[in-house]
């Protein structure tokens, strides 16, 4: 790619080289902090690591924890406007905003010169090269949360071209974007349909079993129809019983997530980590190892599981001991499609995106139980028939990964003058936004409320 002709080395950014004829200026020479206004009538927004700025009730709802109900103390955000996220701006949970609307107190926000375009300031300040200086001027204990602040983050250096350069930049960089969110959105859409395919040879062999042959009985449920004659049926009720402890802050946080169970929380994983973590973890439930854990608010979903380890998860999630013999076969079973069908049935919807399970209603789900030797059958068989489905998966994420890390390196090296694009002809295209992920971070929602607790 070409090189600018002329370059100047930034001593206060590692010594990195800008084109010559850039500007190189503190935050607080091209934008001002804004104050807490009283306009709690306009929309919720929210902003994320992978996203950036996102009216609240559209995807970020599906990604967070419950709005405080005090609005008056948010703050009002103008078109324009750099979001920062003061916990979690370390981490790249920066944006601009292309809505008006109000955020949360903890949130800092700065209204941008009209000099710079809209499109260039949200690429450089989701940029490495603006992250690696939030990491800086943050502070805090450990690595969960370090919080920052205007006295710091008013001296971070952002690179300026001229306005007419921004505009190629923007226009050559959403041109680039676009292709490489297509092969990626193209990978999850393949990665779905493999998913799918797993579930239904998963979904097969809990409610049929292994022979074709054997006789058949009516189920008793319409949508799920015949299942093998010497199988029985049993309510839930007779196989969980609830369980509650908490004050053990010292284990390993849990989280429950769709595609995988109950998950070791990676508190270092930027990509995973979008819900709160408070520092007091005494309210957290114990889970200990071969329990059934649920969140009860996307039971609906599919996010529950036998847990493989002891640790502690959110108050607001179903903790019970499990009375039956073979806990992978339960585990599979329960995470079947015809499972989460039943759970659906259970909840009841109270906002948009998360339902409420009832426990009375779970209890009279019915569990379809066959003879201990055909479940150490399937139990055996289901990790062979979905090994290649597995390898594809696997396949194709280390693929996505990829093509973030290329995107990413695009960006970085466009935004901060390694590559002048200025002669570069942009054809005509369709600008693409990588389809967000919804099969595994979306599940990590940890709503504190403890009503329902069992």
């Amino acid at each position: 790619m070409k090189k600018y002709e002329e370059y100047i080395i930034e001593k206060r950014l590692w010594n990195t080289a800008f084109p010559a004829h850039w500007q190189i200026k503190p935050l607080y020479g091209i934008g001002k902090v804004k104050s807490i206004c009283d306009c709690i009538d306009m929309p919720l927004l929210s902003v994320y690591l992978d996203i950036g700025v996102i009216p609240f009730s559209a995807k970020a709802e599906k990604r967070t924890n419950a709005t405080s109900k005090d609005l008056s103390k948010y703050q009002r955000v103008d078109c324009g406007d750099l979001v920062l996220n003061n916990q979690q701006a370390w981490r790249g949970s920066v944006g601009v905003s292309n809505y008006e609307g109000i955020v949360s107190p903890a949130y800092i926000i700065v209204s941008l010169d009209n000099n710079l375009s809209m499109k260039y300031a949200n690429y450089i300040f989701r940029s490495q090269t603006m992250v690696s200086q939030y990491v800086i001027n943050s502070k805090g204990v450990g690595s969960i949360q370090r919080n920052i602040y205007w006295q710091g983050l008013k001296r971070t250096l952002v690179p300026i071209p001229p306005r007419e350069e921004q505009d190629q930049i923007v226009h050559y960089l959403d041109w680039q974007v676009s292709k490489i969110n297509r092969l990626i959105d193209s990978k999850k859409k393949a990665i779905r349909r493999i998913t799918e395919l797993k579930k239904t040879v998963v979904n097969e062999v809990v409610t049929r079993g292994l022979n074709s042959n054997v006789p058949m009985k009516f189920s008793g449920i319409d949508w799920l129809g015949d299942i093998p004659a010497h199988w029985k049926t049993i309510k839930l009720r007779q196989i969980l019983h609830p369980f509650s402890e908490k004050n053990h802050p010292e284990l390993p946080l849990l989280s429950v997530v769709r595609e995988q169970g109950v998950i070791v929380r990676d508190v270092e994983n930027k990509e995973s980590n979008h819900n709160f973590i408070p520092d007091d973890l005494s309210g957290y439930k114990m889970v200990k190892k071969g329990q059934f854990v649920m969140n009860k608010m996307k039971a609906w979903q599919g996010s529950y599981g036998i847990s493989d380890y002891t640790g502690i998860v959110s108050p607001a999630y179903f903790i019970f001991d499990v009375n039956f013999e073979n806990l992978k076969y339960f585990h599979y079973a329960i995470r079947s499609k015809v499972y989460v069908n039943f759970f659906a049935q259970a909840s009841d919807g109270i906002r948009v995106g998360q339902w409420d399970l009832s426990i009375n209603k779970m209890k009279e789900i019915p569990f379809i139980v066959p003879p201990i030797e055909e479940q150490k059958m399937i139990v055996d068989y289901i990790p062979l028939a979905c090994a290649k489905y597995d390898t594809a998966i696997v396949k194709l994420t280390e693929e996505i990964e990829v093509l973030h890390e290329l995107r990413n390196k695009l960006i970085s090296d466009v935004v901060t003058g390694q590559i002048d694009v200025r002669d570069i002809e942009v054809p005509e295209f369709e600008y693409v936004e990588e389809i967000e992920d919804l099969s595994e971070n979306d599940e990590e929602v940890d709503d504190e409320s403890v009503d329902g607790e069992v």
